[in-house]
């Protein structure tokens, strides 16, 4: 099967710096699509400023975040803004079919991102994209792979929902024992992130922090990809320090809190394995008087408000300083533990349906590799 330079076949657009100034969430203006947005598919910040109109985004574009993990989607949030580090791939030639091109790049972006250095956040580049390969079949041949991974991607979206609904009823769980955290409606006690507990950045101290030498070992190393895309429990990574690499670094416990401060913020989960993350990552642990569990969830439902007070900068990030000075509602631990049971019943069924999707995700995951290697017998 022949391959071609993917810049051959595609226009790619990079977004633009919008200015900040002109950012709300009154729903003034445009909706502006940013890193995180391109996964979810929706966006709550909007831009109230001019534009050039090459930079509005319609349902059915393709889009790719080029930031931390790289992500693609075909937007489907209805007209929207292209805001930096976020690119739309439009097909520019009659050889390529797009659905074959959505299919085809999330095994192409991953393969990308593993051979991507890594500060605190990986960037992608426009110019990395159009020289990436792609393999090129015949067109009826590309429809044909599209169609069948469409049908097994149908199967995958439907355990994703499965999943995101559990998730849902634990955030449902969350709210009516707690309320609505930020406007305190239960009238709980208020202290600051650092009163529960320590909070401390990862450590990665070796430079350059991806040389070979740190890598490839037997302790886990978490970066803000794995944390974004586990649940309430982190389980599994894709990168591990060498003996050397442990040495430069900090090993977590257990039971350690991750919570990103770049690329997506504040995304949190509860290491299930002893592990190493570098700066992008903070590690929170609780003290008696708080729960992990309880602090995670707390997270999740005042996420968009700690977003805001990251400063707008082509990649957003916070530090340990507004962390430690956020307000926490604060709950007896009785009804922390009381949350925690519910939790775990939860928990169980929530294995149950990730481990489905394990499996379907193996399976798809094994049909995309023989399909775009030429095993037209697929």
């Amino acid at each position: 099967m022949r391959t071609e330079d993917l810049g051959n076949h595609v226009s790619i657009l990079s977004g633009s710096a919008f200015k900040s100034s002109a950012f709300n969430r009154d729903g003034k203006g445009l909706p502006l699509i940013r890193i995180r947005d391109v996964k979810a598919g929706c966006s709550k910040t909007f831009y109230d400023g001019p534009y050039d109109d090459k930079f509005v985004i319609d349902n059915g574009d393709l889009l790719i975040g080029m930031d931390g993990e790289f992500n693609r989607a075909n937007w489907n949030g209805g007209k929207a803004l292209l805001n930096q580090r976020v690119c739309k791939l439009e097909v520019s030639s009659k050889h390529l079919d797009k659905q074959y091109l959505y299919h085809f790049l999330p095994p192409m972006l991953k393969r990308i991102e593993d051979d991507t250095p890594f500060v605190t956040v990986k960037h992608l580049s426009a110019k990395t994209l159009r020289q990436s390969k792609i393999p090129l079949p015949p067109l009826p041949e590309q429809k044909r792979i599209a169609a069948i991974l469409d049908q097994a991607d149908a199967l995958r979206r439907q355990r994703h929902r499965a999943l995101d609904r559990l998730d849902q009823l634990g955030q449902s769980i969350f709210y009516d024992m707690f309320g609505d955290p930020v406007e305190n409606t239960k009238g709980f006690q208020i202290v600051k992130l650092s009163e529960a507990g320590s909070l401390d950045r990862g450590v990665s101290k070796h430079r350059p922090r991806n040389h070979p030498a740190l890598l490839g070992g037997d302790h886990p190393l978490v970066q803000t990809g794995d944390v974004s895309n586990a649940g309430d429990y982190l389980r599994s990574y894709s990168k591990t320090y060498s003996e050397t690499g442990l040495r430069q670094s900090k090993k977590w416990a257990a039971g350690t809190l991750c919570i990103t401060i770049a690329a997506n913020i504040a995304n949190t989960a509860i290491l299930d394995f002893d592990a190493c993350f570098p700066d992008s990552v903070v590690g929170f642990v609780p003290n008696n008087d708080f729960s992990s569990l309880f602090i995670h969830y707390w997270f999740k439902s005042v996420r968009e408000d700690i977003e805001r007070l990251a400063p707008a900068v082509a990649q957003k990030n916070i530090n340990l300083r507004i962390l430690r000075d956020l307000d926490l509602i604060a709950p007896d631990r009785t009804q922390q533990e009381t949350f925690s049971k519910r939790l775990q019943i939860l928990e169980r069924a929530k294995l149950e349906t990730a481990n489905a999707l394990s499996s379907t995700e193996t399976l798809f995951s094994s049909l995309q590799h023989c399909l775009f290697s030429g095993n037209i017998q697929c």
